[in-house]
């Protein structure tokens, strides 16, 4: 079952509204802000807003993350911050404007970020089942497996300094 997806950005005071809206709809399509500022002239008095709105599906995300190969990648960063039946995670908004995808880890990007929060019962195997691929039958990966990206967003060495797999040590 779908988990329930709070999407959520900072809107600074002089970016376009409609722009950051159109940002987050292009990978959440169903989604609007619980609140929407109007457009201002510059210079704006409006301060730093925060926009907040439910989606309805991530299928989308997975569907990018899928035809750009990044499913493993995808799993790592939703689940990086997965505690019990929750996770956050972070995409860059210039990559979501350009209808792609790009997971924020360590330092936030010009143009912003789109947070997204999940909720649901066994999040961690439904983020394992979402974005499972054909390559999984011959290297399986489960959240929290060690062979995924570390919490700074650097990735995880598979052979030893000799060149030699790490994986499946216990089966030699």
């Amino acid at each position: 079952m779908e988990p329930a997806i709070t999407v959520a950005t900072t809107l600074l005071p002089h970016e376009e509204p409609q722009r950051v809206v159109d940002s987050i709809q292009a990978i959440f399509p169903d989604w609007q802000a619980d609140v929407m500022p109007t457009r201002e002239e510059f210079p704006s008095d409006r301060g730093t807003m925060r926009l907040v709105g439910e989606a309805k599906s991530l299928e989308l995300v997975f569907k990018v993350a899928s035809k750009h190969r990044i499913l493993d990648t995808a799993l790592d960063a939703m689940s990086l911050d997965l505690d019990g039946d929750s996770t956050t995670f972070a995409l860059s908004r210039q990559a979501a404007f350009a209808g792609k995808i790009a997971f924020v880890v360590d330092e936030r990007p010009i143009g912003g970020v789109i947070d997204v929060s999940l909720i649901g019962e066994d999040l961690g195997l439904w983020l394992e089942q979402q974005t499972w691929h054909e390559g999984r039958i011959h290297v399986p990966r489960s959240v929290g497996d060690g062979y995924g990206m570390a919490a700074d967003g650097s990735s995880t060495e598979w052979f030893n300094r000799h060149g030699r797999p790490t994986m499946n040590d216990d089966q030699d």
